[in-house]
């Protein structure tokens, strides 16, 4: 064989190496493309839908707006009635077992009507979109818990001086009990919503006692006291208010009164003790 048909065959295989080469890079690649396609097809299927586009929480949702938007927002958080997706009683509600005779009843004493003529189903549809604003919430953070906030990164107290500022004189075991109204009060609450409410605890209404010029005593929620007038909820739920003229004389209680005081004389690591330890009550 000469040196030009030796030449020829050489280029020969080299052009026909190349192709076959080429021809394998095609397929893994078409291969990779089928693989990423089935995997893609698999997350598809098998991602949750949002909770947000089920019909009855649509429906919820316009309810809601409707009626409670001008109160607690459109979404729920709050504008001059409380931020509902932080509410306990929401997220310890499991059926509407909570939410349905709030919605009915109302909380006159914290200035919420009440909504008797809502439907089973509108009640029902309104349950559904909170459970499901509180679902989006959460899914939103990092760690299993809203808005980014994770038990670890927020312990960063010590329990053990926390359950000795607890303890000491004038400070949180003289109105709360471990074993009584905080037992399990780690379960009951988020690590960030235990935490506020050390600081901005919730509830607590001011007691009012009115006494009249005729000696009459009347006792109730005070709703308003000013230098003019005094208003309540009196013991059978019933709105009354009197002007401050001639012998009318208020008498306050206010609960929360301890926490008041507290909030002048913590220092941020007795916060996070309190908190650690707090969160030790499960």
């Amino acid at each position: 064989m000469g040196v030009r048909e030796a030449v020829g065959r050489a280029k020969f295989r080299a052009i026909g190496l190349i192709l076959g080469m080429a021809a394998g890079v095609t397929l893994c690649v078409g291969l990779a493309g089928v693989g990423a396609a089935r995997v893609a097809g698999q997350e598809r299927r098998t991602a949750k839908a949002s909770p947000m586009t089920r019909p009855e929480v649509q429906r919820g949702m316009a309810e809601f707006q409707q009626s409670c938007s001008m109160c607690h927002g459109p979404e729920a958080k709050g504008a001059s009635g409380p931020n509902l997706i932080e509410s306990s009683l929401v997220r310890h509600d499991e059926k509407g077992e909570l939410i349905g005779p709030l919605i009915r009843e109302g909380r006159l004493s914290r200035g919420m009507p009440g909504f008797p003529n809502t439907s089973a189903a509108q009640e029902d549809e309104i349950v559904a979109f909170l459970h499901a604003m509180v679902q989006v919430s959460d899914n939103r953070g990092s760690g299993g818990t809203a808005q980014g906030y994770s038990l670890k990164r927020m312990m960063t107290g010590d329990a053990t001086q926390g359950k000795a500022y607890f303890n000491g004189p004038g400070r949180c075991s003289e109105c709360h009990s471990v074993s009584g109204d905080l037992k399990g009060v780690a379960k009951r609450y988020r690590p960030q919503e235990l935490e506020a409410r050390i600081l901005y605890p919730s509830g607590g209404m001011q007691r009012a006692t009115v006494t009249l010029g005729a000696g009459e005593r009347v006792v109730g929620q005070l709703l308003h006291l000013d230098g003019f007038y005094v208003a309540m909820v009196d013991a059978q739920g019933q709105y009354r208010s009197w002007p401050l003229r001639g012998n009318v004389k208020v008498h306050v209680e206010d609960p929360l009164r301890g926490h008041r005081e507290l909030l002048e004389q913590y220092k941020d690591k007795d916060i996070h003790d309190v908190f650690a330890y707090l969160e030790t009550l499960q």
